[in-house]
């Protein structure tokens, strides 16, 4: 894959994903098209060398593997880890509401919203519904592809001082979007996605709905910017991208190698990965001893895997933003269009350190590419990853990467699109070493 396909091939999984359960779905679907199979976490595993599996969890947490030429207590692992989640607005359990002929939808911040990007979107919905069925509950997919809601900004002629004094918005108050006009009809959330799966070809009772786990999302496409097309505008790019990244360059390696290699893309990072599939859970800890216990093994095979492998947090960096260059540690300002960002912090917010900067400084020279560098301004708070979770959670060496971007946590996101094909093409070194 070239690096004009590599992008536009990441516009697409964007399009394709506007929920974890969505991403998780993509990216399960892409794993199956390259000949892997699903295990279930509830049954006895048997495995060989060479064997391509994948498991999910809750929907939104997918981890796949290639089982090493040689056992993991002697081969290790190569994992790369992601997340399938982005800051956004959450339905409530009952979020239907009507003000002043209005009908509103109560919504729930989740993760680090950037409020405002949110105004005058053309907005729909997304996500997971649980129906009763005469076999029990099941999870279907569900989404709206038409614009449908709008969180509508107030006139500045009610707000004369906006522009001098910023806008402050209450996640309670200002952001649950407009959804229609109750002189027309009630509104009834689950009446809506019954309908939706019924349109799309699954007939479906409101009352069979039990649960759901609906977001609002922009319909607006991903697409190419710039004079030459070399900006990417996208939403979820955090963390998209780099979940993308990681699931190309996995499946563009044919074979086994000596090391299982392996992706972990997880939900819930946006929130501190406190979920049973985060990356605070024990589920990658779980999956990698049941492959360990699964070959040829000692008593002590996970620890001694464990002690052979490296692990590659990827997540998106911040690009040098040339309004506010001030806001940026001067010689650590990453560029747009320069590749990877290596990201360092004293505090161990990343779990890079001098071992694991100079391994993927290696990768990336295998792979060509010159790789970049980040750190905060000392007087300015540094964001985490999945990366110390995943070091402290099981004392593998781990460094924290990912490529530059702008308008983090926004609504909208932008990157470069030579940057896709570089993240790709160092995962692919990584992996095929």
């Amino acid at each position: 894959m070239n690096a004009l396909d590599a992008a536009d091939d990441l516009l697409a999984y964007v399009d394709a994903s506007p929920t974890p359960y969505h991403a998780c779905a993509e990216s399960v679907r892409r794993l199956v098209g390259a000949g892997f199979r699903a295990l279930d976490e509830r049954e006895a595993w048997t495995l060989a060398a060479g064997d391509k599996i994948y498991v999910t969890r809750g929907d939104t947490s997918v981890l796949a593997f290639v089982v090493g030429a040689v056992p993991a207590e002697r081969g290790g692992f190569q994992l790369v880890g992601a997340h399938t989640d982005s800051p956004n607005l959450r339905l409530k359990p009952r979020p239907e509401n009507t003000k002043h002929g209005l009908h509103t939808l109560g919504v729930e911040p989740y993760g680090g919203v950037l409020f405002h990007t949110w105004l005058d979107r053309d907005l729909s919905l997304a996500g997971r519904a649980m129906v009763q069925t005469d076999v029990g509950i099941e999870p279907r997919l569900v989404r709206f592809d038409r614009a449908m809601a709008r969180v509508p900004s107030l006139a500045i002629h009610l707000n004369r001082t906006v522009n001098q004094d910023g806008l402050v918005l209450n996640a309670q108050q200002h952001l649950p979007p407009l959804v229609g006009l109750e002189a027309l009809g009630p509104l009834d959330v689950r009446e809506l996605v019954a309908a939706r799966l019924t349109e799309c070809g699954t007939p479906t009772d409101a009352k069979q709905i039990l649960g759901f786990d609906l977001s609002l999302y922009d319909v607006v496409p991903s697409t190419r910017s710039g004079l030459r097309g070399e900006l990417l505008h996208a939403p979820r790019l955090d963390n998209l991208a780099s979940c993308h990244a990681a699931l190309s360059a996995f499946l563009a390696v044919d074979g086994p190698r000596d090391a299982t290699r392996g992706i972990a893309l997880y939900d819930h990072e946006e929130c501190g990965s406190r979920s049973a599939q985060g990356a605070d859970s024990p589920l990658l800890r779980a999956l990698l001893e049941r492959i360990v216990l699964a070959q040829e093994h000692s008593a002590d095979g996970l620890y001694r895997a464990l002690a052979r492998s490296f692990f590659i947090s990827a997540d998106m960096a911040h690009a040098v933003h040339p309004n506010y260059a001030d806001k940026h540690e001067p010689g650590h300002m990453p560029h747009l269009g320069k590749g990877p960002v290596v990201k360092s912090n004293a505090s161990q917010s990343y779990a890079t350190d001098g071992e694991s900067w100079a391994a993927f400084e290696a990768i990336c020279r295998r792979a060509e590419v010159v790789p970049q560098y980040f750190v905060t301004r000392s007087d300015i708070g540094c964001g985490s990853t999945i990366g110390p979770i995943t070091a402290a959670q099981l004392g593998i060496r781990t460094v924290d990467i990912g490529n530059p971007m702008l308008s983090m946590h926004s609504i909208r996101e932008l990157c470069a699109a030579s940057d896709v094909g570089k993240m790709i093409a160092v995962l692919r070194a990584f992996f095929e070493s």
